[in-house]
């Protein structure tokens, strides 16, 4: 049984991921209206392809576990740890001109 503090350190840390998950997809636009559009679209765009991969992970850590279920949170924790790398890539992809180059 965990105790107290363990739950609170477990608790802690999920929000502190999913803060980071946030702070990593956030999309800086000119106002704020358009920042919190633009984010919600790359969360909404990220999305699938976030879950798809937790999806896969959490299928082999249950296969490398003789199919011991992972709980929830640390699905959620995976997904968002997920999602931050995939937020990293995108946006360097994004701060650089990748999304706007044309081809010449």
């Amino acid at each position: 049984m965990e105790s107290t503090e363990e739950k609170k350190n477990s608790s802690m840390s999920f929000y502190v991921t999913a803060v980071v998950y946030l702070l990593f997809n956030l999309r800086i636009a000119a106002d704020p209206i358009s920042s919190a559009i633009a984010t919600l679209k790359q969360i909404v765009l990220m999305g699938p392809y976030v879950a798809g991969i937790t999806f896969v992970v959490v299928s082999f850590i249950q296969y490398a576990a003789e199919g011991e279920k992972v709980p929830w949170p640390q699905r959620f924790r995976l997904f968002f740890t997920i999602g931050i790398f995939a937020g990293l890539v995108y946006g360097i992809y994004d701060y650089t001109g990748g999304a706007t180059a044309t081809l010449q």
